[in-house]
């Protein structure tokens, strides 16, 4: 079983979308989660969908589902207070659900992440099932510099070593359970993503290199480039029918 777990849990502070939470902003015409959703709806790999989201939303989420004919959302279930309630709260509920935990896959993607393609999620669910885990990188296009405030020096970094992590991030289910357990049994919950924890726990990384437009979209500029790189020419790549490819 291959599920796509999507979180759309955050109120978009950062957006300043007068009360609308980032995810339900529309871009040419459609809420950006739905456009996010149905990249994993087209993939015939994907077996099942699940959303976590804002509780107060579920209900207008639902009906988003009905009225774009979305299909594979099994369950919208709530969210937490935090990143990482909501993603132990996604990855407890497919547990209790398994029932091959050990070989099913799950793939943790941000709802306002929609620039993914049916290329990147296979390959994504290939690698995870050779490897135990996928994370979606993109390359550094521009120099990095790292700050210590201790010496009060910069120092700028091989930028052929840097990485931006993104997402998916894709794990056996069995594995990342065990992880956030220990987690959030030891409190540490601050730790800032699945591949963060999933690594402090002793699994080696295996990186699967996304899109560099694979952006998240967190503020209004993040909106406005989303925006001007479909009108820029992703138009036809965004909206056609890449999402209905399977794994080879």
């Amino acid at each position: 079983m291959n599920t796509a777990l999507i979180f759309a849990g955050g109120t978009g502070v950062r957006m300043k979308s007068n009360g609308t939470p980032k995810q339900f902003l529309e871009i040419f015409g459609k809420p950006t989660i739905v456009h996010t959703i149905e990249k994993f709806e087209r993939c015939e790999s994907i077996d099942d969908i699940i959303v976590v989201c804002l509780e107060d939303w579920i209900d207008f989420l639902k009906q988003l589902l009905v009225n774009y004919g979305i299909t594979k959302v099994s369950a919208v279930i709530p969210g937490g207070k935090t990143g990482f309630e909501s993603r132990y709260i996604g990855i407890d509920f497919l547990m209790r659900k398994s029932q091959n935990a050990d070989n099913d896959i799950v793939l943790i993607h941000d709802g306002v992440r929609p620039m993914i393609n049916a290329e990147l999620i296979c390959e994504c669910i290939s690698c995870a099932a050779k490897y135990g885990n996928a994370i979606t990188v993109s390359k550094a296009n521009e120099t990095v510099i790292y700050r210590s405030e201790k010496e009060d020096k910069t120092y700028p970094l091989e930028r052929s070593n840097c990485l931006f992590a993104r997402a998916p991030q894709t794990f056996i289910l069995q594995n990342i359970y065990e992880y956030y357990r220990r987690a959030f049994e030891e409190n540490k919950r601050d730790m800032i993503d699945s591949a963060t924890i999933a690594e402090y726990y002793g699994e080696k990384l295996k990186f699967v290199e996304g899109p560099i437009e694979n952006i998240k979209v967190t503020t209004p500029v993040d909106y406005y480039l989303l925006r001007g790189m479909l009108e820029a020419g992703e138009y036809s790549k965004f909206f056609g029918n890449d999402g209905g490819a399977d794994c080879k």
